[in-house]
């Protein structure tokens, strides 16, 4: 199935930011914003939850951060989450080495004690399949 190209002047006037970032930090507007922004409350709460999660003032630092959302986007099976995500962890983390690792993360030495157990909680937390040790 494809989907109809809109025009910018299609979308809401408050979501016009957003493109406008994107285009800086992307060089280009990105599709599959495109494509959410077309239920712009859907859009609207998505990009407030990311920006709450990802805030500069966040307890965790900006590399713990972006190893959850790659590890989130590769369990969710987002290829383009992934490759999103995993651009940002590797510029925060200054290699790729991480985000070449980060799937098989509990046998690799790359990744310390707290982002170990950053993960494995984002782990519990993502798969909807898996019993929880509480029940």
């Amino acid at each position: 199935m494809r989907v109809s190209a809109q025009k910018l002047s299609d979308y809401p006037w408050i979501l016009r930011p957003f493109f406008w970032n994107q285009k800086r930090k992307y060089g280009a507007i990105l599709q599959p914003g495109l494509l959410w922004a077309r239920v712009p409350r859907l859009f609207g709460a998505v990009a407030v939850l990311y920006g709450v999660l990802d805030r500069k003032n966040s307890p965790l630092s900006p590399i713990l951060r972006s190893l959850v959302t790659v590890r989130v986007s590769q369990i969710n099976g987002c290829n383009f989450c992934v490759d999103l995500n995993s651009a940002t962890l590797a510029k925060r983390s200054g290699s790729t080495e991480k985000v070449e690792q980060l799937s098989q993360w509990r046998a690799s030495e790359l990744f310390d004690d707290k982002e170990k157990v950053v993960l494995e909680y984002a782990e519990a937390i993502t798969y909807s399949d898996r019993q929880s040790l509480m029940s």
